[in-house]
């Protein structure tokens, strides 16, 4: 028998959105992470706001929905607040019930503001690795490192002459090069600059990351400004930082410099660098003779994964925001978003057969 089609909605509705959410829908999990480490921050949050005034957006709504603008890879605030509308697997992820209304697309860029002086994507991250420690999932003896390009807001056609000009340069014996001379006016800290010798100058900001091997999940990260040696001395700064002495670090050829090197070594860290084939390497027998040189050259490029994710699913080839403060925080973000999503993977329970 066929049904009316009745146009005409029930006068009441006695549900939730988390009736209509299945069980084993894969944003549970990650929701259920999210949560974990979003109560770690109570004190972050506390800092950045005060006891008096208004109301504000909640930061934790913020955070959330933030993560379904990165895992859907939604491009802008607007069309974010233009799912939550009407979406009711974003409403219950965010936390909003279905009779509020939504946020104004430009209250929550104010709001997010916030969060950027508060240093609060750096935070989160710390806290999903916390939980990615306490399942035993990191590993603390073998790592990787590398860097890639993050296309700047900006055109070719910002990028013009400085004014004043600089009275002294950053090359060899204070030579003036043309990052001296030059800066983009729609992004300052953005520049030009190319990876690879055949590859396109752009401009664009370094994002560097260092994973662990033994699940593939980034412990650190930085984005600094596009130069040679930029990507040397990142991560040099976060293997001091985030591993301890005796430890391994895998990399490409890029990082067979003798600088590097030698840098590592100083630290304890020995360096699992690919042979450079055009000049002569500066690994020799004493490292590549080991067997676990060769697994470190091959566990090396998980973290293309990474940057992959980072650059089409979380939308970060060409950045959305300028200013190199503001691209940290949202490539930090992204990177702890990518971390959220490896553990809800990592730490599902196994089905039975």
């Amino acid at each position: 028998m066929r049904g009316p089609d009745y146009n005409q909605s029930a006068l009441y509705s006695y549900f939730s959105a988390d009736d209509r959410v299945p069980a084993d829908h894969p944003l549970r999990r990650i929701r259920a992470l999210s949560d974990l480490a979003l109560g770690e921050l109570n004190r972050s949050f506390a800092k950045i706001y005060s006891q008096l005034g208004r109301r504000s957006v909640p930061p934790e709504q913020l955070l959330r929905a933030l993560l379904l603008q990165v895992l859907y890879s939604i491009r802008s605030e607007r069309m974010l607040m233009e799912q939550l509308a009407y979406n009711l697997l974003f409403r219950w992820f965010v936390g909003l019930d279905l009779e509020e209304a939504v946020w104004d697309a430009t209250v929550f860029s104010k709001n997010r503001e916030r969060l950027l002086r508060g240093k609060i994507a750096q935070a989160f991250f710390d806290a999903v690795l916390h939980q990615a420690q306490e399942n035993n999932l990191l590993s603390d003896e073998h790592f990787t490192v590398d860097g890639t390009l993050l296309e700047a807001w900006a055109s070719r056609d910002s990028y013009r002459e400085k004014d004043p000009p600089p009275t002294s340069g950053t090359g060899a014996r204070g030579a003036m090069l043309r990052r001296d001379t030059h800066q983009s006016k729609t992004d300052p800290d953005a520049r030009l600059y190319r990876k690879t010798r055949g590859g396109e100058f752009q401009l664009c900001h370094l994002g560097h990351v260092l994973m662990e091997n033994r699940s593939g999940l980034p412990v650190a990260a930085r984005v600094t400004e596009a130069r040679p040696d930029a990507e040397w001395e990142a991560a040099l700064e976060m293997l001091a930082q985030a591993a301890r002495k005796g430890v391994t670090v895998g990399a490409d050829a890029g990082y067979d410099a003798a600088r590097f090197v030698s840098a590592a070594r100083q630290l304890q860290v020995t360096p699992h660098v690919a042979p450079h084939t055009k000049r002569a390497s500066s690994i020799d027998g004493r490292t590549s003779r080991h067997w676990g040189y060769a697994i470190s050259l091959k566990k090396r490029k998980s973290i293309e994964r990474i940057f992959g994710w980072i650059k089409t699913t979380a939308l970060l080839r060409k950045v959305r925001h300028r200013g190199r403060a503001l691209v940290s925080w949202t490539f930090t973000f992204a990177l702890a978003t990518y971390n959220l999503m490896r553990l809800s993977k990592l730490t599902a329970p196994v089905a039975q057969t």
